[in-house]
């Protein structure tokens, strides 16, 4: 009777661990701050998704990451001195200041915290990292794609409906010479269609947008130096 009591107790033991595992690994994901268990090498072994979020993926894509090339330290020296910790195996709460790039572009600063955890004394800990943001610096505006005047000219009636014809009559090209820079630039651009091209167009900022009719923005067109060259299929 006694053994069948100790068998139960044990039972019941394990059933308790399994929920309040249960109940922290809910905790873990859901808590709002970025958060990840790493091995003592700095590998990602579990992250939450506010910590994904952080660098613009899911929990399961971190995991083998290293957490210091997610997270670039500022200071190098911060990071030998814990390396150096772990190997003595001191068990204290580590900070180090990190930069990284948002999935917007951003740059953010801030902090990483570590504390090793174990589940035994002598063992191995791994490494509950936090992150904490302190700001961000915008993202510097993209430079506008730069595109030849004629090319900007193609476009910009390509973007009012024009067919090909009614681009070179318009331009004093062929109808070949219009196709020669459609697919010029549908190349550069990898765009499928037309209709894909008049949108990279204007996401690349060659299109000056809020404008009818469309008309080339001034800062993408280029002029090349040196007398320009006739393209084909140029009217003389």
């Amino acid at each position: 009777m006694e053994d069948g009591g100790a068998e139960v107790g044990m039972a019941a033991d394990r059933l308790d661990g399994v929920v309040w595992r249960n109940r922290a690994l809910t905790l873990f994901d859901r808590v709002a701050v970025p958060v990840a268990v790493c091995d003592v090498y700095g590998l990602v072994l579990v992250a939450n998704p506010a910590m994904a979020a952080e660098c613009g993926t899911t929990p399961g894509r971190l995991r083998g990451r290293e957490v210091l090339e997610l997270f670039r330290p500022q200071e190098e020296a911060q990071v030998e001195r814990i390396a150096e910790a772990l190997r003595l195996r001191h068990r204290s709460r580590y900070q180090v200041s990190v930069r990284w790039r948002a999935p917007g572009g951003a740059e953010r600063y801030g902090e990483l915290t570590a504390d090793p955890v174990s589940e035994a004394v002598g063992e191995t800990p791994s490494l509950l990292v936090m992150l904490r943001m302190d700001g961000e610096r915008e993202a510097p505006a993209a430079e506008p794609a730069k595109v030849t005047p004629v090319e900007g000219r193609v476009l910009a009636l390509l973007a009012r409906g024009a067919s090909t014809a009614q681009a070179a009559r318009d331009l004093g090209l062929t109808k070949d010479g219009v196709t020669y820079h459609l697919r010029r630039l549908s190349a550069r651009w990898s765009a499928a269609n037309r209709t894909e091209l008049v949108a990279r167009a204007y996401a690349l900022g060659v299109l000056s947008p809020g404008t009818w009719p469309p008309e080339p923005a001034e800062q993408a067109v280029s002029v090349p130096s040196g007398a320009p060259r006739r393209a084909p299929g140029v009217s003389s």
